[in-house]
C-alpha cells in the first residue's frame, strides 16, 4: 500500500492522480467543471491534497492575465494543473487560491457507484 501525505475520508467521492492513485480532491471541494487546461477539460477545486506548487508566473489564459503556479502530484511528481495565485480582473478574483486539475491527470475514486454521481 502506498503512503500519501494526506488521505481523504473513505466515505467521500474523490479524485485521485491517474498516474499513482494519490488522493487529490474531494468531490465536495469541486467548484466548476467548466475549465479548460492545456490538454483539454479541467476542473476547479477549492482545496486539494498531496500536491506541491511550483513558482508563480504570469500567464495569459482564456479569461485574461493571471499569476499562476503549476501544481505537481506530491507522490509521483507529474504536473496536474495549476493554482491561481492572483487574478488581475475583478470578475476573476473568485479563482484566487483555487486549484485547476486537468481531467487527463485524474480519475474518480471511491464511492462513484452511487446513483447521481
Amino acid at each position: 500500500m502506498k503512503t500519501f501525505q494526506a488521505y481523504l475520508p473513505k466515505c467521500n467521492r474523490m479524485y485521485a492522480c491517474i498516474h499513482c492513485r494519490a488522493h487529490l480532491a474531494a468531490h465536495d471541494d469541486l467548484i466548476s467543471k467548466s475549465f479548460q487546461g492545456s490538454q483539454g477539460r479541467a476542473y476547479l477545486f477549492n482545496n486539494v491534497v498531496n500536491v506541491a506548487c511550483g513558482p508563480a508566473e504570469e500567464r495569459v489564459l482564456l479569461t485574461g492575465l493571471h499569476a499562476v503556479a503549476d501544481i505537481y502530484c506530491g507522490c509521483c511528481k507529474k504536473t496536474l494543473g495549476w493554482k491561481y495565485e492572483h487574478a488581475y480582473e475583478s470578475s476573476q478574483k473568485y479563482k484566487e487560491g483555487k486549484y485547476v486539475i486537468e481531467l487527463t491527470h485524474m480519475i474518480k475514486d471511491n464511492g462513484w457507484d452511487v446513483i447521481g454521481a
